[in-house]
């Protein structure tokens, strides 16, 4: 007997899993209906621009990069254009036919040949472009001109060398160029909103930046910014024509203060002898002469060296690529003995009538050291203008002897000492400007008297650079008032660094400078062999850095048999007189006397700029 209520369940069911059943596709349909519609209308314009994007290709048109000068105007480093025969590896396969065929219009060394097949799998895994062959001449371009459409993979593109055209004398103040990394180059293709991907893979070989010097300091400047060529491709690849250039922006040129005259003569007068050279014009801190000997050709490095000549350059016991002059550390020997007698002034511990008795020794009360002078006998009763001319040690022991340690430290760090005195130098070091909590945090020991008696004459643990050390000549020049000095001045820039002391007055200074002509001009003075070298009266102080301590001067010439045990010559000096213009600083290593080795140095680069 049939169960009506159960068929009427069953039928309620079945309507039920039917009903289900239509929903389901309904919703599938409508789903179906609005991907159809989000793909043909909504996405059309992503898709468009992915399509045209992988229907083109960007290559790189390289600026030219900004010309460095001279004060004078005249070129020191400049670009040297050349046309490439390059490659696009992503059109290429069989190299060994590619060579074939070019060989029919281009002649290829073997040396080129090699280059190529040894750059070819590197090159093709990295999707870079392969240089076949540098510097095209006109005739070889012509030729492959004409057959260009049958080789589709190649291009003839503009590329820029580097050229200094004084290598040698500008090789640490302009510096040097080479390659970028990758990751700086992505960087700066984003910058520029170039697509990094892309424009590594077209273009890599002339990418440069500076690496050094004044190409380093100023390349976002000198750089400029790429121009591009945009092409259509087909499917696999192939350029079919052009869509778009935008050239590039060329980089600006910098005008530097540098003198190619007077560098020149700092060149040749130092006569490859490890040293440095650093001329300033005082009024507003231009470094005019700026040379580290010995020195090295930039060509060599921008433009590409072997493994061995590098290696060479690194390993050469002249250490070629230390800036001596603004990363050098010299003890200022006696060139520093104005500085304490101005401290000496400022703090009434002396007046220009105070003399004392000089046997050519100090005595250290605390326990009885003796530190000596450099003439035997000494200088007998003495006071600050003749010290300064004979350079009395003895006097400014006794002075510096008088000094607490933290005052004089102020009152030298205003003269350029311990700090960096330069705008756009490259890498400077600030040299060292000991105090007591430096020498226990580096030797684990306290500050004793001794150590204030050795710095009132330059030596022990302070030092400076070159560059530090005309920054100092040049402070005393101007009585006190200055710029910080800088390769490129900037007109804008007219704050001075000025230290204002109501307890110098300018008798002090004028008096300070007579002391230091008197070095020069004055029978006694330590450098009186410069007076025939010039015309105009120089104001200057000498120095011998001691290396060696030896207490007489017969150990000394045992001691001197050894070149690099040889104390290192020292001067500063400024001119003319009364006006001075220009300043300078001099050091030489193991070049024993400051008066008579660097002093000459010094001379002639002031004759050179004040001459003009």
């Amino acid at each position: 007997m049939i169960n009506l209520n159960e068929r009427l369940s069953e039928k309620k069911n079945f309507f039920n899993r039917l009903l289900f059943v239509y929903i389901f596709f309904g919703i599938l349909f409508l789903y179906l209906i609005y991907k159809t519609f989000t793909l043909q209308v909504s996405s059309y314009s992503d898709y468009e621009l992915a399509s045209l994007e992988n229907k083109t290709r960007e290559f790189l048109i390289q600026p030219r990069r900004g010309i460095i000068y001279d004060r004078n105007g005249e070129i020191i480093v400049n670009n040297i254009p050349s046309y490439n025969l390059i490659a696009n590896l992503a059109l290429l396969d069989d190299i060994d036919k590619l060579i074939e065929d070019i060989q029919k219009i281009i002649e290829l060394s073997d040396s080129e040949i090699k280059t190529i097949n040894d750059n070819f799998p590197s090159k093709k895994k990295q999707n870079r472009e392969l240089v076949l062959k540098k510097d095209l001449t006109p005739k070889e371009i012509a030729k492959f001109e004409v057959r260009s459409y049958k080789f589709p993979e190649l291009q003839i593109a503009v590329r820029y060398s580097r050229e200094n055209l004084f290598p040698y004398l500008f090789s640490h103040s302009v510096g040097y160029t080479g390659s970028l990394g990758e990751e700086e180059l992505e960087e700066i293709l984003i910058l520029q909103n170039l697509r990094p991907k892309e424009s590594i893979f077209s273009y890599s070989n002339g990418f440069i930046t500076g690496k050094t010097g004044i190409e380093n300091v100023y390349d976002n400047k000198l750089r400029g910014k790429f121009g591009k060529k945009t092409y259509e491709v087909n499917a696999s690849g192939r350029i079919l024509n052009e869509i778009e250039t935008i050239p590039p922006m060329n980089g600006e040129d910098i005008f530097t203060s540098l003198d190619i005259k007077s560098q020149n003569v700092a060149f040749n007068k130092l006569d490859n002898r490890r040293g440095a050279v650093v001329a300033v014009k005082i009024d507003d801190g231009a470094i005019v002469t700026y040379v580290s000997s010995p020195s090295f050709s930039v060509n060599k490095i921008a433009n590409g060296l072997s493994k061995q000549e590098f290696d060479d350059l690194v390993l050469n016991e002249d250490k070629l690529f230390f800036d001596r002059a603004a990363q050098g550390r010299y003890s200022p020997a006696s060139t520093i003995k104005p500085a304490i007698g101005l401290f000496g002034l400022k703090k009434k511990l002396i007046d220009w009538n105070s003399t004392i008795e000089d046997p050519g020794f100090f005595v250290l009360p605390e326990d009885g050291r003796t530190y000596r002078g450099w003439k035997k006998g000494g200088h007998g009763e003495i006071n600050l203008k003749d010290a300064i001319i004979e350079s009395s040690n003895t006097f400014f022991f006794s002075l510096a002897y008088q000094t607490e340690i933290e005052d004089l430290r102020e009152h030298l760090s205003h003269f350029g000492f311990g700090k960096n005195i330069c705008k756009d130098c490259f890498m400077p070091d600030i040299g060292l400007l000991p105090s007591p909590e430096w020498k226990m945090n580096t030797h684990n020991f306290g500050w004793y008297k001794g150590d204030t008696v050795n710095l009132g004459v330059g030596q022990g643990y302070i030092n400076a650079t070159p560059m530090q050390l005309a920054y100092y000549s040049a402070f005393l020049a101007t009585k006190g008032k200055l710029n910080k000095f800088s390769f490129v001045q900037d007109s804008k820039d007219i704050k001075k660094d000025t230290y204002i002391s109501k307890n110098i007055n300018s008798n002090d200074w004028t008096k300070i400078h007579e002391s230091m002509v008197g070095v020069i001009e004055n029978p006694k003075g330590t450098a009186g062999r410069l007076r025939a070298l010039k015309d105009y009266i120089v104001a200057a102080k000498s120095g011998t850095v001691e290396l060696v301590s030896t207490e007489t001067k017969e150990d000394y010439q045992i001691i001197r048999e050894i070149e690099g045990q040889r104390d290192h010559a020292i001067i500063i000096a400024f001119g003319p007189i009364p006006n001075p213009e220009y300043a300078v600083s001099v050091v030489i290593e193991n070049g024993e006397s400051g008066g008579s080795v660097a002093g000459p140095v010094a001379i002639a680069v002031l004759n050179s700029l004040i001459k003009e």
